[in-house]
């Protein structure tokens, strides 16, 4: 079987490191908050050129903690995606925040910036927008810090799928007031297990975020404001601070690869992934879209090639979420992308062999 990604390989091609970092952190006797977390912080800011970062206990909550940490009010509103993972909207949710939908550039799959700009000109209510980098793909952050400027707006990346993703020479993260990284273990840079990473150059923010992650506690157990428990693991940290230090390799294999499917797959019906011109797209996933989608799925898992949709179905689609207002453009682009697109085998060690198994039968199955 093919996986679409393999955690597992990622261990394994890292197994002496990781297990040598694994064995420290357990006979040190130190689990939580220690020096692993405090190496990891910083390497972890000096890697995008960040005056802060706060590990903490996942991607979700690095969203959360991020938006608390902006001081915003509750009951403002914020503008985000419907073509993202649920954690996004959820993390607004749970900051007491109104999540409000915005459609996506159907080439891009990121934020609209001009849909951006009619909410925020219709609904004075805005006060930030969560920027999702998505699968790899940087937002256009030039456009979005102009308007954020004009406007007034808060700016929070959800980095979760873009680690080690740049414009221009400037890593994604640093282009806001504050961002959020996922550590999930299938991430360019996943532990294995839960963690997440909050990011800021605001001195006043990365405060506030660290004590947020713990009860608000200035000195211990006295909350001097309501806070959470967040926190990234001396395990993890020490896992990540080995894995940091192979992700710019791992990323230039993931755009080897997704030069390899661009190449052969260039003259089928398929619509390919853009890379848009001075930005880094690191490959998170090699998402296609293809009229016949589900056929192509079902063609690919009948030869054992395994793929996956992100997302089949948009947030605004979703039970729990129907009752979400949406910009006045609507949500035409979100829409439309997620019955159409579907993402490849993409991982660092995925092999030749398997790559050219997977291309052989999407070519198979666009001459049939």
């Amino acid at each position: 079987m093919i996986l679409p990604a393999d955690p597992k390989s990622g261990f394994l091609a890292h197994q002496s490191e990781v297990e040598e970092a694994v064995l420290r952190v357990l006979r040190s006797g130190w689990y939580i908050l220690g020096k692993e977390v405090e190496g990891f912080e910083e390497a972890f800011a000096q890697y995008h050129g960040a005056g802060h970062a706060i590990g903490v206990g996942s991607g979700t909550d690095a969203i959360q903690i991020a938006l608390r940490a902006c001081n915003l009010s509750t009951g403002d509103r914020v503008a985000t995606v419907s073509h993202t993972a649920t954690a996004t909207v959820a993390a607004i949710e749970m900051s007491g925040l109104i999540p409000v939908l915005v459609d996506i550039d159907p080439d891009t799959f990121t934020i609209d910036p001009d849909h951006l700009e009619s909410l925020t000109k219709s609904d004075g209510g805005v006060k930030a927008v969560v920027v999702v980098h998505l699968y790899g793909q940087p937002a256009a952050m030039h456009d979005i810090q102009s308007l954020a400027k004009r406007y007034g707006l808060k700016i929070v990346e959800d980095c979760a799928q873009a680690q080690g993703a740049k414009i221009g020479d400037k890593a994604v993260g640093i282009w806001g007031d504050v961002s959020a990284f996922s550590f999930y273990p299938t991430k360019n840079l996943g532990a294995l297990g839960d963690g997440g990473a909050v990011l800021t150059n605001n001195e006043d923010i990365g405060d506030r975020a660290r004590l947020l992650r713990e009860y608000g506690w200035v000195e211990r157990y006295v909350s001097h404001f309501s806070g959470v428990n967040s926190r990234l693991d001396e395990i993890q940290a020490a896992i990540l601070a080995v894995k940091l230090r192979h992700l710019d390799e791992e990323n230039a294999r993931r755009v080897e690869l997704a030069k390899t499917y661009d190449e052969a797959l260039t003259d089928t019906s398929l619509t390919l992934p853009s890379s848009v011109e001075g930005t880094d797209h690191v490959y998170h996933q090699y998402v296609v879209r293809a009229e016949d989608r589900d056929e192509l799925q079902a063609y690919l898992g009948e030869r054992e090639i395994g793929s996956l949709i992100h997302y089949p179905v948009p947030v605004h689609r979703q039970p729990a979420y129907t009752c979400l207002a949406s910009g006045p453009e609507g949500l035409r682009n979100t829409d439309r992308v997620c019955q159409e697109i579907l993402s490849l085998p993409m991982h660092p060690q995925l092999s030749k062999e398997s790559l050219d198994v997977t291309i052989s039968a999407i070519l198979e199955w666009d001459r049939r």
